[in-house]
Formats: C-alpha cells, sequence, structure tokens
C-alpha cells in the first residue's frame, strides 16, 4: 500500500482529482487531495498574505499530520514548486514524486521564470489590480478542455494567490534527485507555460545532471491537454500505479 498526496496546481484545488481519487483507493491505497490555503473550498481565505511557502506548508502538513510514509506525491502544473521543496524537506517520506505536467525549477526560480514576458507581465498586473492579490483564470480551453468537462473546470476555478507567481525556491538537487521521479508530458494540446520544462528532461546536464540520475527520473507522454485528472483519468491512475 502506498499513500498518495495530490496536489493541484493554479486556480484549481482538491476538487479536481475526483476521477482519480476513487480508482487509487479502490486500488488497496490510501489517497489525500490537498487544497492549498486560498484555492478550491478554501477560497474564502485568499489573501495578499499567502505566498509559495503558505502552500509549501499546506503539503508538508497534510503528510505530517496523517503521519504518512512511502508517499507518492503527484504534483500538477504550478504544484511542481511544492512538489519540489517538499522532496527537499521530506525526502524519507516520499516513495515517488509525479511532476503532472508540472514546472520543474532550477534552484533560485519562481513558477514565473520560465514564461514569457507578457504573460509575466499580465499575471503580475491582474495580481497588483486586485484587492486579494490574485491571478484570474485562464479560459479552460487552454487545458484542452471541452463540453462538460470545460463547463465544470472553469466554475470551479478560483482566483490563485499572487504572491506565489514570483517567489524563487531554492533547494538541494541531489537531495531531490534521490527520490524517484516521473514527468507526465501532456502534449494533446501541449500547453505553452509547461513547454519549457520538456526539453529539461531529456537535458543531460539539467540540475547538473543529477535529474538523469539520481534516484531514476522517467517520462511519461500523454495524448491529452493540461488537466489530465479531468481529460484522462485512467491513463493518470495508471501512471500512479505504477509509481507506487
Amino acid at each position: 500500500m502506498a499513500n498518495f498526496v495530490l496536489v493541484h496546481g493554479a486556480w484549481h484545488g482538491g476538487w479536481c482529482w475526483q476521477r482519480v481519487v476513487q480508482p487509487l483507493a479502490a486500488s488497496g491505497h490510501r489517497v489525500h487531495a490537498v487544497t492549498l490555503t486560498g484555492l478550491g473550498e478554501r477560497a474564502h481565505l485568499l489573501s495578499p498574505a499567502i505566498t509559495l511557502e503558505t502552500h509549501i506548508a499546506d503539503v508538508m502538513g497534510v503528510i505530517e499530520a496523517e503521519e504518512l510514509q512511502d508517499v507518492v506525491l503527484a504534483v500538477h502544473s504550478y504544484a511542481g514548486m511544492l512538489g519540489t521543496a517538499v522532496a527537499d524537506r521530506m525526502t524519507a517520506r516520499l516513495r515517488h514524486l509525479v511532476y503532472v505536467d508540472a514546472v520543474v525549477p532550477k534552484p533560485g526560480e519562481s513558477w514565473s521564470s520560465t514564461h514569457g514576458s507578457a504573460t509575466r507581465e499580465a499575471r503580475i498586473a491582474a495580481a497588483q489590480a486586485s484587492p486579494d492579490h490574485g491571478m484570474p483564470p485562464p479560459d479552460p480551453q487552454v487545458f484542452g478542455l471541452a463540453g462538460a468537462d470545460h463547463a465544470w473546470v472553469r466554475r470551479r476555478q478560483t482566483p490563485h494567490p499572487g504572491h506565489t507567481y514570483t517567489a524563487p525556491l531554492d533547494f538541494d538537487t541531489q537531495r531531490v534527485a534521490s527520490v524517484r521521479r516521473t514527468f507526465v508530458s501532456c502534449v494533446a494540446p501541449a500547453l505553452a507555460t509547461i513547454d519549457s520544462i520538456r526539453p529539461r528532461m531529456a537535458d543531460a546536464g539539467f540540475w547538473s545532471g543529477v535529474w538523469r540520475s539520481g534516484g531514476g527520473a522517467r517520462v511519461v507522454e500523454l495524448q491529452t491537454g493540461h488537466d489530465p485528472m479531468v481529460s484522462a483519468p485512467s491513463e493518470l491512475v495508471r501512471v500512479l500505479l505504477a509509481a507506487a
């Protein structure tokens, strides 16, 4: 049995894992779908006080409070920042780190570091214009969603805490790389803000070479959009079970 901890990306909440939680639990695993402060059912807590460290503490707090070991930590999109931090700080508690079409930063980078200047400037300006310092969600069409899936995600998305966007993350690459890792690359359609991450997965020099060595890293490509927990849950469940 593994302990799955599922962490959503920006503008989402624990709700987005609904189609993944049940099949993982049916396979005999414990499953915890985290909702980060200020998002999802915790959207009423949105404030300028929320930082990247707030969200890192959210994830670490679940692992600590539930006394979890052998954790398969699956982090989506923005939450790649959080998964990297948790792997650095709670290395011994993790069995596998799964980046689900997620940010894989270099030490000292922020979530915004690999984004184009137009995207970065627009998001920062939107947060500054909001009394809660929240960045408004995009149209889920950019995630490749249509029909009922598009409507569901659109009505459930909430503004994302803006101070998480430019905060740098320092970490020890060797410590993170000692945890087995999988990168799930969602390419149909590919999200532009993750496209800059994909070449890193094949770069022998990434993280000074330890990404390709360390605890072992693999890449799994899915023919779906950026929200595979919504658009391709069965395929994503197979990847997660393989990580367990």
